[in-house]
């Protein structure tokens, strides 16, 4: 079994793997689709961040490919429709970096308050200019969330901590925590609060969410915070707003188009303007959340080598197991149609087959059965079931006789 782990993935990822066997191959930088195609010959496992993009071309290239994991919170670099149909597995890391996100968006909230960054920027240049105008204290101000899930709703906890009052809108009908009060349409939120701070997900209907309409009907001279996805902020529009005052100030970590890697030229049409602060997509970025994000993703992908465990896979049917102590271990991901278990079951039977225990879950389209065998399973009964009409992909853990 061999790992690919790409774009500087915390090298506890490396040590959890190689201790549980796996050969593990590291690469600094982000791979473009060609290279990355050239790259996954003889890989079982794919670890990217958020640079490298596993298209459908990539996975039809190299189907072999078992497990790919997002060492971030967004999977939208990974076509799932695509590795669910070729049955590889894929994880992400929903929750380990989500502090990181929240303490960097606290920071920018009170350095735009204040003008921090000009502030540093003219005593570097050698000019004093001690003056309360135009700096606020956030105690009292109104904040508000676009987005309430695992990132949104803790700033909404540390926010209130602060003493700022909390505002949010979410599609999703989510549980206000705190003093949080929820809003019925984004217009209603942009229209109450003083700071906006975005935190959605990468789906395409969220492109230019933020637009000249959207910042419109933000009060005057608010503080606006994307630290969520690139494309959705129209970055013509929002720098338009930041000239004209009627935006005070923003703070921006993701853009529509990044650089691949560290020490590649970066250009936006937001450098220079004042009380601007613009930071290399590093809301993530702290030696504990990488940490934990390695420990966590590699996990996954040990678990499912191990054991066939999908736990909180984002697109193939979970199941939660265990490592098997005797037998075999049949995970058998199948089309999600009628008769597919009896057929299965039909087959152990005529190779006398013991079934020690069983398990059938669905998502969508596919289905997925691991099936635990005390006497372990001959390599016949394999082979008849790969031929199957309905199979996807066949593991067998364990003893094969």
């Amino acid at each position: 079994m061999k790992a690919l782990l790409l774009e500087n993935i915390h090298a506890e990822a490396t040590r959890l793997l190689e201790a549980a066997g796996i050969e593990v191959e590291t690469r600094k930088g982000a791979l473009d689709e060609n290279e990355l195609i050239e790259a996954l010959e003889g890989i079982d496992l794919l670890g990217i961040r958020s640079k490298t993009q596993l298209t459908r071309r990539v996975i039809e290239a190299r189907p072999e490919l078992k497990a790919v994991g997002a060492f971030s919170i967004g999977t939208n670099q990974i076509d799932l429709d695509a590795a669910a149909e070729h049955s590889i597995v894929a994880f992400n890391a929903p929750y380990s970096n989500t502090r990181s996100v929240v303490e960097l968006a606290i920071g920018e909230i009170i350095n735009l308050a204040r003008h921090l960054g000009d502030h540093n920027k003219n005593m570097h240049n050698g000019l004093w200019d001690k003056t309360a105008k135009g700096s606020h204290e956030v105690r009292g101000r109104t904040l508000g969330l676009v987005g309430y899930g695992n990132i949104g709703s803790q700033l909404s906890v540390l926010a209130e901590s602060l003493g700022m009052r909390v505002y949010f809108y979410d599609a999703v009908d989510r549980l206000a925590l705190g003093n949080a009060v929820r809003c019925d349409s984004l217009e209603e939120l942009l229209s109450t609060v003083e700071t906006v701070s975005v935190h959605v997900d990468g789906r395409p209907e969220n492109t230019n969410l933020f637009n000249a309409e959207t910042f419109a009907m933000m009060r005057p001279r608010s503080l606006f915070l994307n630290l969520s996805r690139g494309h959705v902020v129209d970055l013509e529009a929002l720098r338009d707003n930041l000239v004209s005052g009627h935006i005070a100030g923003a703070g921006l970590d993701v853009y529509p188009v990044e650089p691949k890697s560290a020490g590649d030229t970066f250009e936006s049409v937001l450098q220079g303007i004042p009380n601007v602060i613009l930071t290399p997509h590093i809301g993530g970025s702290t030696a504990e959340a990488q940490e934990d994000i390695g420990r966590f993703v590699a996990g996954k992908f040990r678990d499912y080598v191990r054991s066939g465990s999908t736990y909180m896979s984002v697109n193939l049917p979970e199941v939660q197991l265990s490592p098997i102590d005797h037998g075999a271990r049949l995970l058998y991901l199948h089309e999600n149609i009628p008769g597919v278990l009896a057929t299965v079951n039909s087959v152990l039977g005529e190779h006398g087959v013991n079934i020690d225990g069983q398990q059938l879950t669905t998502r969508g389209s596919l289905g997925y059965v691991v099936t635990d065998c005390a006497n372990g399973v001959p390599q016949a009964a394999l082979d008849e079931i790969r031929a199957l009409k309905a199979t996807r992909r066949l593991t067998a853990l364990g003893q094969v006789r």
